[in-house]
């Protein structure tokens, strides 16, 4: 039998967003071109095709033997602790002679902080080079996460934008989620707005376009309604930058490694856990999110049912 390349799956979580879709499968493709020595495939966890288990199916069917699973999430919570590894164990049920290797979501990684770093300062423009008025020191950095219900994931948002705002030397640091967990978006974008600084820079920490950037463009616009001496910038999101790339890359390298020097599977727990955050790349997959009186943060001042309490 000829020995076939290691497979490697590349997991996103899917859209009804066909420019974010598209957007994922054009970073695959970037991927793959990087990692010439291995099969490198996309799939989506739900909403967009093809679904983790066909494609873990075709690649059994052409006769690999060894496949490995990125999640390509930002973080870990739900979908990467237990959504993919639950739909890898239900593969492995029908095909038990597929060793499946299981790698990290990205985490708090220097490559993602120099991409957001890059991001940042791209949303600057030229001000600074012709000498900006406003200084680092007058203006607020604002990172807004898709939020969950994930206690370490939401801080580890936190810890990202700490890391930002420090390297960066911005005056202060801020952040909001854009569901799920507080402070909702609007409510930490309106507290930005009245600390006194003359510059909020939103920095919106999402892999790929979608009905999240929407919503944030929709709620900035009505910001600089609300707060007409401030000046408000919004920073691109990830999408191609090298720098993703190349968090992809460590994560297949890694993960092929394990799968390469062990004759047995990894299981579907290899995740660091100093990485435990998370955010949905999705950006209308809300059927899994429990808003109503029993969500932990529900009764929160501040929690995901504060904008229609104050009719945001």
């Amino acid at each position: 039998m000829t020995e076939h390349r290691l497979a490697v799956v590349l997991c996103g979580h899917g859209t009804r967003h066909a420019d974010g879709a598209d957007e994922f499968r054009a970073v695959a493709g970037a991927v793959r071109a990087r990692l010439p020595q291995y099969e490198v495939v996309h799939a989506f966890l739900e909403l967009s095709e093809p679904l983790l288990p066909a494609a873990l199916r075709e690649l059994a069917a052409a006769g690999h033997t060894r496949i490995v699973v990125i999640p390509c999430m930002l973080f870990a919570a739900g979908h990467a602790k237990s959504d993919i590894p639950r739909m890898i164990a239900g593969f492995k049920a029908g095909h038990p002679g597929v060793e499946v290797t299981y790698g990290r979501t990205f985490g708090v990684d220097p490559h993602l902080l120099e991409a957001a770093a890059d991001r940042i300062l791209l949303a600057l423009g030229d001000q600074e080079a012709l000498g900006d008025p406003v200084s680092r020191a007058e203006s607020l950095l604002l990172v807004i996460g898709r939020g969950c219900s994930d206690f370490d994931a939401n801080g580890n948002l936190v810890k990202v934008m700490r890391l930002l705002w420090e390297s960066l030397g911005f005056g202060w640091g801020e952040v909001g989620f854009f569901d799920v967990t507080f402070p909702h978006m609007e409510v930490a974008l309106d507290h930005a707005a009245r600390l006194g600084y003359r510059r909020i820079v939103v920095f919106p920490y999402l892999l790929f376009t979608g009905v999240l950037l929407r919503r944030l463009r929709e709620t900035l616009a009505e910001a600089r309604r609300r707060y007409p001496h401030l000046e408000f910038y919004e920073a691109p999101y990830f999408n191609d930058h090298p720098g993703v790339i190349e968090v992809f890359a460590d994560r297949v390298e890694e993960a092929a490694a394990g799968a390469l020097e062990s004759g047995h599977d990894h299981g579907h727990n290899h995740h660091d856990h100093d990485d435990h955050d998370h955010d949905h790349d999705h950006d209308d997959h809300h059927h899994h999110h429990d808003h109503g009186p029993g969500h932990p943060f529900a009764d929160h001042p501040n929690g995901p049912l504060s904008p229609r309490r104050w009719g945001i």
